[in-house]
């Protein structure tokens, strides 16, 4: 059982999400060269796969801190893949999140796919239909509420969203924004984490120019 009284690394479930080739080419020909996607990046008031409720008084509030100091800065940074570290690491960093606004409990996004190295593996990754996902990072403590359910208290901190390989069934797909939809969910069942690590070694093989990582 997580500790309540000690602040921890927070990462939620996350939110499952998909674009396609042609709505890729549709968004960078409609932002000038830019892959914007959007889509849920947190639900409040609402139990994860991780068994935490993040509270929506608590979500509302960081979510405002977030805008303000990050986004409104452009410094709002993401990485593919969750580090172990409260810290963003900009060697890792994959996209930037542009804007946030909420509906009903739902936290929306529009995040921007950079041209960094692990942007381009993201980018590639969406062109090739890969099932990734979105999910928040924060420091914080949680509370017990019943069997299975933990409350994330006021001290929670939110620090980041990043790309990751493992999304959950029961979340939203990200869609650009000028294709204006989100898509059903629906469960991949073959082996994601296989076909995500043959692809990333293609990926890499493409970037150098060569494959040398036998």
């Amino acid at each position: 059982m997580e500790n309540q009284s000690i602040p921890k690394l927070l990462t939620s479930k996350p939110l499952l999400f998909e674009v396609s080739q042609q709505t890729i080419n549709e968004s960078i020909r409609n932002n000038n060269g830019r892959l914007i996607v959007s889509g849920v990046l947190q639900r409040a008031d609402a139990k994860n796969q991780n068994g935490r409720v993040y509270p929506k008084a608590v979500l509302m509030r960081e979510a405002t801190r977030y805008h303000d100091i990050y986004i409104k800065e452009k410094r709002a940074l993401g990485e593919l893949d969750h580090p172990d570290s409260s810290i963003v690491n900009l060697q890792n960093v994959s996209h930037n999140i542009v804007d946030m606004f909420w509906k009903g409990n739902d936290l929306y996004g529009k995040v921007e796919i950079l041209g960094t190295p692990s942007g381009n593996i993201l980018k590639e990754l969406l062109k090739a239909g890969i099932k990734l996902g979105i999910s928040s990072r924060g420091l914080g403590s949680v509370r017990e509420l019943g069997e299975n359910v933990l409350e994330v208290q006021d001290d929670f901190e939110l620090i980041a969203f990043d790309f990751v390989s493992n999304p959950s069934t029961h979340g939203a797909f990200l869609s650009p924004v000028n294709e204006g939809r989100i898509i059903e969910e629906h469960i991949i069942k073959n082996d994601k984490n296989e076909i995500l690590s043959r692809k990333i070694q293609d990926i890499l093989c493409e970037l150098n120019c060569g494959c040398s990582l036998e």
